[in-house]
């Protein structure tokens, strides 16, 4: 019998005040951050807000923040149709930006062989992704 946790359990969330404890500043600082963005800033509808971060939740791929929003957001009267098209539009986003970036690979590829490091050599990389 497998007596594992559940990595994702949301009942892991109650551990949130732990982390808080570890950087009391910087917790305290987001969630001050949070609550200017969610709160106190008017401009945009609580409903739109929510729906905004469920699309931007699916595209981070976190769980926690897919649960808590879609929640609030259906709390708000929201519907899973227009959760579905706001994904869609995210999804269509992201496959236009990687597109567009394309150019980057284009411009790379063309500037050839004289420009790039030598094998074995970690001269001129830049990059650490």
């Amino acid at each position: 019998m497998n007596d594992m946790k559940t990595y994702l359990s949301p009942a892991n969330l109650q551990r949130i005040p732990e982390l808080i404890k570890l950087s009391p500043e910087a917790a305290a600082s987001y969630l001050d951050f949070e609550h200017q963005v969610y709160q106190t800033a008017n401009t945009l509808p609580q409903k739109t807000k929510e729906l905004l971060a469920v699309t931007v939740a699916h595209v981070t791929g976190c769980p926690y923040c897919i649960d808590v929003h879609v929640k609030k957001y259906k709390a708000l009267g929201g519907t899973m149709e227009e959760i579905m098209e706001a994904l869609l539009v995210a999804a269509s986003t992201r496959a236009g930006a990687i597109l567009s970036h394309g150019v980057n690979a284009l411009i790379s590829y063309e500037e050839g062989e004289e420009n790039a490091p030598q094998k074995g050599s970690n001269e001129g990389i830049k990059c650490f992704c």
